[in-house]
């Protein structure tokens, strides 16, 4: 009895031990699975570069004419998106590459700062056509940003705001970038960009879906005719189900950037909540930048460049000088003014030093004021010279 009891009980033992082997081979095979899904997720996570950009509550001073990214739909869900590749260019890469787009109303960006911040590229406006006028106007500060964010080994794009309402002014649009940007090193796509069609005001408003993406694809064949990659912005809800495009046409010949700002952006969001093909995603509009005085809209491209491309024609860029005046509006006067007491008349309207500071104007010395801006600085004639002074430390000489 107590021999079959000892057998009884190594049989369990025996049992027990292979149950409790098997536990543990299968807890090994899980951890083991485990470990190597986090291995891949953490390589994924590897290859999406991080931004040095952050956001702001503050807002972009609206613009005379719409102009990029003032309607994306902001609402929230899952969605499989996909990349569609138009064209792909000589020298691209599946690089993720970061950008910002600008304008004037970006005022005098110091391009140094924004290239050592991490910026990869930029889109400039470097012109719009008026949407009642309807005549081409360059953006002010567009040769300049070229200028130097090319010096600062920043890639170029760059885009045009267009209110055409045929397709002999599309054609005048397409050709008038082109002469513009023919000296510039345009590494990144040409855009055309179109909004504010429906409110009455805009010369466009009447119409039809399919009479404005031709205009686009006029517009676009032509900047592709010339060597350059054309691509269309317009915001998600535009886009979405051929809303306000044909965007099953657009998306087969040129690259789509998308705009849609969410709660959570770039990169802990990796792609907007769109189920068309796009290269580009502008995702917020409140950025911040070194560099830049106001907010500024970013953007991730799912593409890059091995190198800058060369320009069209070498030479044919005009050399641009910071306009110190933009983003400021001034009222004309016609008055003479001195000195409250001692005042600083500068070459530009900055207080950070003293290197802008051509002469000093004392008390019971005359200048002429012929304007006064709306961000408390005056500008003066003296000497046959522009210059700038606080408003403050003038007064009128009766």
């Amino acid at each position: 009895m107590a021999e079959k009891t000892e057998k009884k009980q190594s049989a369990y033992w025996m049992l027990f031990a292979s149950f409790i082997c098997v536990l543990t081979a299968g807890m090994l095979f899980i951890l083991a699975f485990v470990l190597l899904s986090g291995g891949k997720k953490e390589e994924v996570l590897a290859d999406v570069k991080g931004s040095a950009m952050k956001e702001t509550n503050e807002r972009m001073p609206d613009d005379e004419t719409e102009d990029l990214g003032n309607n994306p739909e902001t609402e929230e869900k899952e969605s499989d998106t996909e990349i569609l590749k138009v064209k792909e260019a000589a020298g691209e890469t599946d690089d993720i590459t970061l950008g910002i787009d600008v304008s004037k109303f970006q005022e005098n960006i110091d391009w140094g700062q924004v290239a050592d911040s991490g910026v990869d590229f930029a889109m400039v406006r470097i012109g719009y056509r008026k949407s009642v006028a309807g005549e081409i106007v360059e953006d002010e500060c567009a040769r300049y940003n070229l200028q130097e964010a090319a010096a600062n080994g920043i890639k170029l794009g760059a885009y045009f705001f267009s209110t055409a309402v045929d397709e002999a002014e599309a054609e005048e649009e397409a050709k008038w970038v082109c002469e513009l940007l023919k000296g510039y090193p345009i590494t990144y796509p040409v855009v055309y960009n179109c909004e504010g069609f429906q409110e009455e005001s805009s010369r466009q408003h009447g119409l039809t879906t399919e009479e404005r993406t031709a205009l686009a694809r006029v517009f676009l064949d032509r900047i592709e005719e010339n060597g350059y990659t054309g691509m269309f912005y317009a915001a998600r809800s535009e886009l979405q189900d051929n809303l306000f495009w044909d965007t099953d046409t657009l998306q087969q010949r040129y690259r789509i950037w998308v705009a849609q700002y969410l709660t959570e952006i770039y990169p802990e969001v990796l792609k907007p909540e769109y189920d068309g093909f796009y290269a580009m995603w502008q995702y917020t509009d409140q950025g911040t930048v070194p560099g830049i005085k106001t907010v500024v809209d970013l953007n991730v491209a799912y593409f890059g460049y091995e190198e800058t491309a060369a320009p069209l024609e070498e030479g044919a860029a005009q050399y641009a000088e910071a306009d110190p005046e933009t983003g400021v509006i001034f009222e004309e006067t016609e008055e003479q003014v001195t000195s409250r007491d001692v005042t600083n008349l500068r070459s530009t309207m900055d207080q950070g030093d003293n290197s802008n500071v051509v002469v000093k104007l004392k008390n019971g010395e005359l200048c002429t004021r012929t304007g006064m801006g709306d961000n408390g600085w005056s500008r003066v004639e003296y000497e046959g010279q522009v210059l700038y002074a606080v408003s403050g430390y003038l007064e009128v000489v009766e």
